[in-house]
């Protein structure tokens, strides 16, 4: 993992990018380490005097393709970044012309493929259903924790918390979200997502997304709202899952949680000696 508690660089080239509307700032640290000070990556975050970004994604060499680190916006790390994951994969294929990668991540090893129609799919792997692995603060049944809205916990190398609801447009997510995230029993604070069931192979979810707030999108989230689904017995282990940000395919299979959808580059560049000066 690249360093927060080192000098910055002096200059900075980086890429924008986005799955469905989850944002990204990207930076390939493979061919020399990038130190990234905590400063340096709350301020490329903010989207008035920086660039902006859900997660800041750092693609470094590892013992597959490449290794991603994921920072999210309020400077804190983050094990998986689904979006992120896929959106990284793409820029990967488009370089190198392979239809197959592995990616390696602090959640793990993570296979990508070329869904084609340029479509990329990640297998995030197999959810954490267990309250240690999740990680929740003590034992308690994870397909009903016991408090309002007896929502589901679920681990996707990050934590998250889902609520089935009636109607997911009803919900003030900048109310309800800060309030579950910090919840007592998440002692690394969650992802939250609220979720409404249209079919057994159709659901609709918004995300507020731990570190960042509400977002468009969130990959891991949609896995875990889709295991979560499944497990309460609501809908099948695929379904179309639509966000704020547009629509993923989520594939519950053995080998894991599998997560398809559309990815955008939107941009390069490269951040400023002054702008980074700044900050440090």
């Amino acid at each position: 993992m690249p360093p927060m508690d080192t000098a910055a660089p002096t200059e900075l080239p980086f890429m924008k990018m986005h799955g469905l509307g989850n944002d990204f700032v990207v930076v390939d640290a493979r061919a020399q380490n990038v130190p990234l000070p905590a400063a340096l990556v709350k301020g490329i975050a903010h989207r008035q005097f920086g660039i902006g970004f859900d997660q800041l994604a750092v693609i470094s060499n590892g013992t597959g393709d490449a290794h991603l680190t994921f920072y999210n916006a309020d400077g804190s790390t983050s094990a998986a970044c689904g979006n992120a994951t896929r959106c990284i994969a793409r820029h990967l294929m488009d370089e190198t012309g392979q239809t197959n990668l592995l990616l390696t991540t602090e959640r793990g090893d993570l296979a990508a493929v070329d869904a084609g129609d340029g479509l990329t799919s990640i297998n995030m792997g197999l959810p954490q259903l267990a309250w240690a692995d999740i990680p929740l603060s003590r034992e308690m049944d994870t397909l009903s924790l016991p408090m309002d809205g007896s929502p589901v916990a679920t681990g996707m190398g990050n934590p998250h918390c889902t609520f089935f609801v009636d109607d997911v447009n009803s919900i003030d997510l900048a109310v309800f979200g800060p309030v579950h995230e910090h919840h007592v029993f998440y002692p690394q604070r969650t992802n939250v997502q609220v979720a409404q069931i249209f079919g057994t192979d159709h659901i609709r979810m918004r995300v507020w997304e731990r570190g960042v707030g509400v977002t468009l999108a969130s990959g891991s989230s949609s896995c875990a709202v889709a295991v979560a689904a499944a497990r309460r017995g609501l809908t099948g282990r695929k379904v179309r899952l639509d966000l704020d940000g547009g629509t993923l395919t989520i594939d519950w299979r053995d080998d894991g949680v599998w997560m398809t959808g559309t990815t955008m580059h939107v941009a390069s560049g490269v951040l400023t000696s002054e702008f980074i000066k700044s900050l440090t």
